[in-house]
């Protein structure tokens, strides 16, 4: 059984590979090892996520995604949501979290009538839609306070907003005039995608 672990966090001042010891340490008690792991800073309310794809890609038939909570994996919107599902389903890829112990049956390859693993799998599956939904109101919710306060700081004269950093926009802007990957970029600069796609389109307006 080939069992990868997903770690992520959604920004680069948080430390996304926290859960590692704690996911370690559970495969454990579960007679497991953990085979590979899956680490990146990116928002869960994206799919366009480079190790997660990448785990996808690499994955075999069967294989297991480990994750601390579904929040780790998805904050999604329904529709990017259902085409993540459709991804893991394409090569029978089971999701084991922390936080569902319906889930833990995929690492069980015995002991189970076919009838039983039916039923557990569309349990288990009807909880996994569930608790994404839930994570994605829980995203939404957050951005909603969010906005809120800034709403009320600027109302009061208190907003100064996010500090351009103009050296990293450089950074960027050099890399992606010699042709370099957003991969190669963010490994480089350490930023986010969503940063370079900004720094692109302002090079390309400026070009117009």
């Amino acid at each position: 059984m080939f069992i990868r672990a997903y770690l992520r966090a959604s920004t680069k001042e948080q430390d996304a590979k926290r859960a590692k010891a704690e996911l370690v340490q559970f495969a454990k008690e579960h007679d497991h090892k953990i085979s590979s792991f899956y680490v990146e800073n990116e928002s869960g309310a994206t799919l366009v996520r480079p190790q997660l794809m990448q785990l996808i890609e690499d994955a075999h038939e069967g294989d297991i995604i480990l994750v601390e909570q579904i929040d780790r994996l998805a904050r999604l919107n329904p529709a990017d949501w259902d085409t993540l599902k459709r991804l893991l389903s394409e090569k029978k890829l089971s999701v084991v979290s922390k936080e569902l112990p319906t889930s833990y049956m995929a690492f069980q390859s015995e002991g189970s009538t076919e009838f039983m693993s039916s039923m557990l799998q569309a349990i288990n599956a009807m909880l996994l839609d569930m608790l994404a939904a839930i994570a994605r109101k829980d995203y939404k919710d957050r951005r909603h306070r969010q906005m809120q306060g800034i709403a009320r700081a600027k109302a009061e004269g208190k907003y100064v907003g996010r500090r351009m950093d103009v050296e990293k926009r450089k950074i960027i802007a050099s890399l992606l005039k010699s042709g370099h990957s957003y991969s190669d970029i963010q490994k480089t600069a350490k930023c986010s995608r969503q940063l370079i796609a900004v720094v692109s389109k302002e090079l390309k307006d400026a070009a117009v």
